[in-house]
């Protein structure tokens, strides 16, 4: 059992919250209000620059050369490819990276990241990277999910190519790494003292995660303004 499925395994309601989220079904049934994915979409924008300074700080926790170019390449990745990509998508949705870049953060998108964010400063590597694993490993988690149910409508679903994009091979391809870094981490820093404590950010992360899915209901669910 690796470090994250015995995450996933303690953190019980918290972790299957976030991960079967009534956002998360209804990408999968192609019926999400079209207002609520934008205004993911948005923030996810905002997100990511977030994450970015987070991989940044994880560079300089790191106490191996590894594990500093591991976080460094996953920042250059972060800003260089996976922010244009976001960029590209959004442009069918009708979204600019100048409108987004100019919008305020909501207060769920400030909830997570500054968490992620404060748990780096105040821990160790290893606390950064826990509080990191529910986005960067759960996203392909959940994708991988999303693709192999069979009740996860195929044709003329608009939110297809997003659940193709963390089910891809690329995409797994950065979850297994992470998988693999927090076993390498808990190997030299991790003990059953600590276990609790990592088990607690874990679980915070994942109800901050579920946080950020409602987000985009709550927004389409909010009246117009006239």
């Amino acid at each position: 059992m690796t470090l994250f499925d015995r995450f996933r395994h303690d953190a019980g309601a918290d972790w299957h919250d976030y991960v079967g989220h009534a956002f998360v079904r209804d990408l999968g049934a192609g019926t999400l209000a079209p207002a609520a994915f934008r205004y993911y979409l948005e923030q996810d924008y905002l997100f990511l620059i977030h994450f970015a300074r987070a991989y940044a700080l994880a560079a300089f926790k790191a106490d191996t050369l590894e594990d500093m170019r591991a976080a460094a390449d996953t920042m250059r990745m972060l800003l260089d490819v996976e922010m244009k990509m976001h960029v590209t998508y959004c442009a069918g949705w009708g979204l600019t990276e100048q409108a987004m870049a100019a919008l305020p953060e909501d207060k769920a998108n400030m909830a997570y990241t500054r968490f992620v964010i404060e748990r780096g400063l105040a821990g160790d590597v290893l606390d950064l990277h826990t509080a990191l694993a529910p986005c960067v490993i759960g996203y392909g988690v959940i994708g991988t999910a999303l693709e192999r149910d069979p009740d996860t409508a195929r044709a003329g679903n608009p939110f297809a190519e997003w659940i193709a994009m963390y089910a891809g091979a690329e995409y797994q391809a950065i979850v297994r790494d992470a998988v693999e870094r927090l076993d390498r981490l808990w190997a030299r820093r991790g003990n059953e003292a600590r276990y609790p404590a990592l088990l607690e950010t874990f679980r915070a992360a994942s109800r901050l995660e579920s946080g950020f899915w409602q987000m985009g209901l709550d927004h389409a669910a909010r009246p117009r303004q006239g």
